[in-house]
């Protein structure tokens, strides 16, 4: 038997700007099998500002949660933990190659997405009251660019400049989290080997998005050194006076209560996750007619990297919404047939169909006919915007002829025999 890891677990309370201790985590390993288990502090819990920390798994309650799902880690904590690129920077500046989940979650960033933090006292630490720079950025994607080439980067403190990240919610591509005098931002910054300029095109794709109805995070693109960069608005952070107030925030594979594992996949969809929408959302009807929404976009532009860890849910009070949307990329894939998103979106499992999508209109809360409305707007917007939208967010036409061909793609109105 291993010994047993454990930590505390903060949370920065709504209205707040400092963490608060909300209860104890432990993970040990029996027999090969890694049990998870929390406990919400007794003074936490019977406080009347103590919220849950995740509306699946952890409600607020006394006793013992226990899990053996993940490793022993809950959804909400395995939320909070870095990604590919946080853990590449984790590893690159302590050197270390053995680090196992716990070393990943103790040493990932204060600002990780969301309002948990973790630490091994009982008090929690200050919260980092800085960040980098919006003007910082040249230097960061010199960082960045060193990182990824395998290059020596100039020291462990210039590597935690990169690793206040938002973690989970990210995925591989480089980032840092900077701020200016007013709001926190995710950076997001070109690689060397990238085939056209992201930065523009992502910033397009959600401001298309936007024309389609859609509820976005706040964007905007830079140049900095000759590079642009998107900069994302964190929405779940709001600056105040005394600091950022957080809100809490969980993927929707926490939601799914799914892996990433490939035995896993078969619960990633977009029916299960609009039934636990209309369990957890204070506005489940306005919540479900946005997912469907997005769901229809990501069949238009053949946005197939809409895995569960690019839907997530808020909660800035005790109530929990849907996010904004993030992460929108299309996929110009030679495949004219047949295109799948990442998750199920009708009866005909993943196949981005206008059929297939129209089938689960019922799992949204919405009639045939409202459906297909939404769709066809979606469409019809998508087809007769895209470039323009992509040339005003600054893509070049070489950029917007790299992505053409995810748009409107043959099978997207194959009809369904």
């Amino acid at each position: 038997m291993i010994a047993a890891r454990e930590c505390y677990v903060y949370v920065v309370l709504p209205g707040e700007t400092a963490f608060t201790t909300a209860g104890r985590f432990v993970v040990d390993r029996h027999d090969g099998v890694a049990t998870g288990r929390f406990v919400y502090r007794r003074a936490y819990r019977e406080s009347i500002d103590a919220v849950e920390l995740d509306p699946v798994e952890l409600r607020l309650a006394a006793g013992t949660f226990e899990t053996v799902r993940l490793g022993g880690l809950f959804g909400a904590v395995r939320d909070a933990m870095p990604d590919y690129w946080g853990r590449l920077v984790i590893e690159r500046a302590t050197g270390a190659t053995t680090l196992d989940e716990f070393d990943y979650l103790l040493r990932g960033p204060d600002d990780r997405a969301g309002a948990l933090g973790f630490g091994l006292t009982v008090e929690p630490p200050p919260v980092r009251p800085h960040f980098n720079s919006v003007l910082q950025l040249d230097m960061l994607q010199q960082q960045a660019e060193a990182l990824i080439a395998g290059e020596a980067v100039e020291s462990p403190p210039t590597l935690e400049r990169l690793l206040l990240v938002g973690t989970s919610m990210g995925g591989a591509r480089p980032k840092a989290v900077v701020a200016d005098a007013t709001r926190s931002y995710l950076a997001k910054l070109p690689r060397p080997d990238d085939r056209w300029n992201h930065p523009r095109v992502e910033h397009g794709m959600l401001m298309l998005a936007r024309a389609c109805g859609i509820d976005v995070a706040e964007n905007r693109c830079g140049t900095v050194g000759h590079r642009d960069v998107l900069l994302v608005n964190r929405f779940d952070r709001q600056k105040t006076a005394t600091g950022y107030q957080r809100a809490r925030m969980v993927s929707a594979l926490t939601l799914l209560r799914a892996d990433e594992s490939a035995t896993e996949r078969g619960n990633w969809s977009y029916l299960l996750l609009a039934d636990e929408i209309r369990r957890s959302s204070a506005s489940p009807r306005e919540d479900l007619r946005e997912l469907f929404t997005r769901m229809c976009f990501n069949a238009v532009v053949s946005n197939l990297d809409d895995h569960p860890r690019n839907h997530a849910a808020i909660a800035w009070q005790r109530q929990w919404r849907l996010s904004p949307a993030y992460d929108l990329v299309p996929s110009p894939v030679v495949a004219q047939e047949r295109r799948d998103l990442a998750m199920v979106c009708g009866r005909f499992g993943r196949w981005a169909n206008r059929d297939n999508l129209l089938s689960g209109s019922g799992r949204f809360l919405l009639s045939q006919s409202e459906a297909t409305a939404i769709f066809d707007g979606v469409r019809t917007t998508v087809n007769a915007r895209w470039r323009d939208v992509l040339r005003q967010a600054g893509a070049s036409n070489a950029d917007c002829d790299a992505v053409a061909s995810a748009f409107d793609y043959a099978g997207l109105m194959q009809p369904v025999s």
